[in-house]
């Protein structure tokens, strides 16, 4: 067979693999001979399959090939015999004697005397040699290692114990580059082609008026696929692309879940509708018939259009929009300003922070989950902590009773995730035992509690909010090796997913022109990916590390990045490419064992944090060197948990003494500033008002405007020098705190906008105390 039609076959065997033609596989492995699978191998020496053992090696050695391989088949049948007499079974072992083991008596007489002799035993450990054969188990797997080292060593199955390093989907690539090739040949080149067959070569035949439908008719489908690309094929029934939408999912969506196989057509994707996986693959790039000769790789990305062009890139301005190679914007010019190297505010939280989340909206509002179960809500703006609570289950008699004997045997726990629903109105704590709790937060340090769940068995991992066909829902995985989906307004449980063959440890919630989708990491490294639906999952997937992995995109939801440490102690932060799920760029800088599992987060559409080595390290999302380190002056963790807001300007860092240290940038420095000026005016207006001073001239003219422009007597509102405007009723007065620091009394504020001045005048009328705004 010549070297191409080889490579064919292991194209096949990759395709039949990723399609879970599982037996079929092995048996055109056998047929070929060209690739042995040991792990196939070993499975069934395992499970005493001694007739699929010895089909399975026919394709790739016999008996008497050489000394390697008669050694083989005879550890294989004498195996066999023995486990036929440790059950009593004389007439089948007499039948494997005869049968199988009569072959080597020519080879080596006195052996196949000595194993006859083994009949007449009452157990065949008497005889000296085995006396220490323990039991079937222990037996084959101790077999299964001498056999490995007999193939490893038979030059017949030299260069057939390593599969091909292959990108993923091979096969639908190449097929698909050809169907773009045929389609670039076409006269009359549609805009929308329906690929009903592979069995002939495809051409758009002549136009007949007829349009594609518009995705205007359509709110799931988002723009049609340009002329010229063609979607990649799809999971089920015949190769036939869709016109649906094809976000940069594609590729990790290839991979169809353990169902049957039947034809599905074209259609729209969305919750609540028919999934056709076929509709989640990705445009490959299509090659120009300036350069016939060319390998055209496959695009990484729809986000092409968006992005800068790179230098030289004026010879391929013929090629089609989507079609142009994916590059990044090279940015270095790097501002001290850009970091958060100031540490801004230390917070106290009492017991080791786990888990922390920024407000969506309000900048500075933090949630705290540790490990003794507690939450904080604090305000960093003012340093204060606005709620702490205890954990407490709110209605023991409607948790299970797996989880009432848990608590009453250990009631220690701790919290492993928080996070705020997208508009900060919930916010959801995933416990480690059993439990979620969803709060509302109505401003201030009003929450109340809202849902209680006992969702999983053992540890709840991570929670996150998602809107799947518009409706806010909560996703959780557990211990139990699944990942749910609740509904947020009534507690009721919409999904189950399963698959995963450990425990869930993260969730990633995303969406792609109008696709939702779910990725979830578990701990034996398999990254997963789901539809709103019952098909199962549509990626299987290793995470470097083969651990604990968490997944996020980037604030423009972009660019996919996970982060994980291995049992061993070997981080890896890397960029996936969502086309091909595969990895794209992998960042250096982690020491060599990291002393736990380390923790990151994005920023800005540009920078990548991560916790490690007792201080956070900080990459730009184009370059793979490490960028900078910040120790924030000392006092973190080994492994600190980090959390960026979502502006990007605080970071908030775990430190050594059970608190938090907020990081600021430039920006954040600003923020902070305006706050505690906001802050400082609004106590000492508040004090005023209690203790009745003297009239402050600024106060008085801002109550008389407020009072002259709601036409009533006594003001409705107090309006301070930088422009912020709040009713009374929102100013909490500091009563116990009068003695104000003098040094803060005079600070000068930093005027920003033009709106925050005001022109005054003074009345002839009036006594200098007070003043009219004009």
């Amino acid at each position: 067979m010549s070297s191409l039609s080889r490579e064919l076959v292991f194209l096949i065997l990759q395709f039949l693999d990723e399609e879970k033609f599982k037996e079929t596989v092995h048996k055109l492995e056998q047929e070929s001979g060209f690739y042995f699978n040991m792990k196939y191998f070993e499975d069934e020496v395992v499970n005493g399959n001694w007739d699929e053992v010895e089909r399975y090696l026919g394709g790739f050695t016999k008996v008497d090939d050489n000394r390697y391989s008669m050694k083989i088949f005879f550890e294989i049948r004498k195996q066999k015999y023995l486990e036929a007499l440790d059950k009593h079974d004389r007439s089948k072992a007499v039948e494997i004697l005869v049968k199988d083991l009569k072959v080597f008596a020519s080879f080596n007489e006195e052996l196949f005397k000595e194993i006859t002799q083994l009949l007449t035993l009452e157990n065949f450990r008497e005889n000296e040699q085995l006396s220490k054969y323990g039991d079937t188990k222990s037996a084959r797997a101790i077999m299964f290692v001498e056999l490995k080292k007999l193939i490893e060593a038979n030059p017949l199955f030299r260069d057939k114990l390593q599969f091909p390093s292959l990108k993923n989907s091979r096969l639908r690539t190449l097929i698909n580059q050809s169907l773009n090739w045929q389609h670039q040949l076409c006269k009359n080149p549609r805009p929308n082609p329906d690929i009903k067959t592979l069995f002939v070569d495809h051409s758009c035949g002549q136009p007949n008026g007829a349009r594609a439908p518009s995705p205007a008719n359509n709110p799931l489908l988002g723009s049609m696929p340009k002329p010229g690309g063609f979607p990649p094929l799809g999971a089920h029934g015949p190769f036939q692309p869709s016109p649906t939408p094809v976000p940069p999912l594609a590729g990790w969506m290839s991979n169809p879940p353990a169902v049957t196989h039947p034809a599905v057509s074209g259609g729209a994707i969305g919750f609540g509708t028919p999934t056709n996986p076929a509709a989640l693959l990705k445009h490959p790039r299509t090659p120009t018939t300036a350069n016939p000769g060319m390998d055209y790789p496959s695009g990484d990305s729809d986000h092409i259009s968006k992005r800068t062009r790179p230098v030289g890139m004026s010879e391929e301005v013929n090629l089609p929009v989507n079609m142009l190679p994916v590059t990044y914007p090279q940015s270095h010019n790097y501002q001290q300003d850009d970091f958060h190297k100031t540490v801004a505010r230390t917070l106290s939280q009492g017991s080791t922070p786990m888990s922390m989340d920024f407000h969506p909206l309000q900048q500075t509002l933090l949630l705290v989950g540790t490990n003794v179960g507690d939450i904080g809500l604090w305000d960093v703006g003012t340093k204060d902590r606005l709620v702490v609570r205890n954990f407490k289950v709110w209605d023991l008699s409607k948790c299970t009773m797996i989880l009432q004997a848990s608590l009453v045997k250990d009631p220690a726990v701790s919290v492993n995730r928080i996070i705020w629903s997208p508009d900060g109105t919930l916010f959801g704590v995933a416990y480690s035992r059993h439990i979620v709790q969803i709060y509302s937060y109505n401003g201030g340090d009003d929450i109340r509690q809202h849902l209680e769940i006992d969702a999983h068995i053992g540890g709840v991992n991570d929670i996150a909010f998602a809107h799947p066909n518009k409706q806010l829902c909560i996703i959780t995985c557990g211990d139990d090796k699944t990942i749910k989906v609740w509904e947020a307004t009534s507690g009721a449980k919409q999904f189950t997913f399963e698959g995963h063959e450990a425990p869930v440890y993260s969730v990633c919630p995303h969406y792609k022109e109008n696709i939702q989708f779910i990725f979830s990491t578990a701990l034996d490294g398999k990254i997963k990916a789901w539809l709103y639906d019952n098909m199962g999952s549509r990626v299987d997937y290793d995470a470097p590390g083969h651990w604990c992995t968490t997944m996020a995109y980037s604030a423009d939801g972009s660019r996919l990045f996970s982060c994980g440490t291995s049992k061993d102690g070997e981080s890896h932060l890397v960029e996936w490419n969502e086309s091909e799920g595969a990895v794209k760029r992998t960042y250096q800088g982690f020491r060599k064992r990291s002393m736990g599992v380390v923790q990151f987060d994005t920023t800005r559409n540009r920078f990548l944090a991560a916790g490690d080595e007792f201080m956070i390290k900080i990459w730009d999302m184009d370059s793979t060197g490490l960028l900078t380190t910040i120790d924030a002056d000392g006092g973190l963790i080994a492994s600190p948990r980090i959390r960026f807001n979502k502006e990007g300007t605080l970071l908030a860092v775990s430190t050594v003494d059970n608190g938090i240290k907020i990081l600021a940038n430039a920006d954040g420095l600003r923020l902070l500033r305006t706050l505690e000026n906001r802050s400082f005016d609004a106590s000492r207006n508040a004090s005023e008002a209690v203790t009745k001073p003297l009239i402050n001239p600024l106060t008085a003219a801002a109550n008389a405007a407020a009072a002259s422009s709601s036409g009533a007597g006594a003001p409705s509102a107090v309006t301070a020098m930088n422009g912020d405007t709040r009713s009374l009723v929102d100013v909490k007065p500091r009563i116990a705190d009068e003695s104000l620091d003098k040094s803060k009394a005079w600070k000068l504020m930093e005027i920003t906008e033009s709106t925050q001045c005001r022109s005054i005048k003074l009345a002839d009328n009036m006594r200098t105390s007070k003043v009219i705004i004009s």
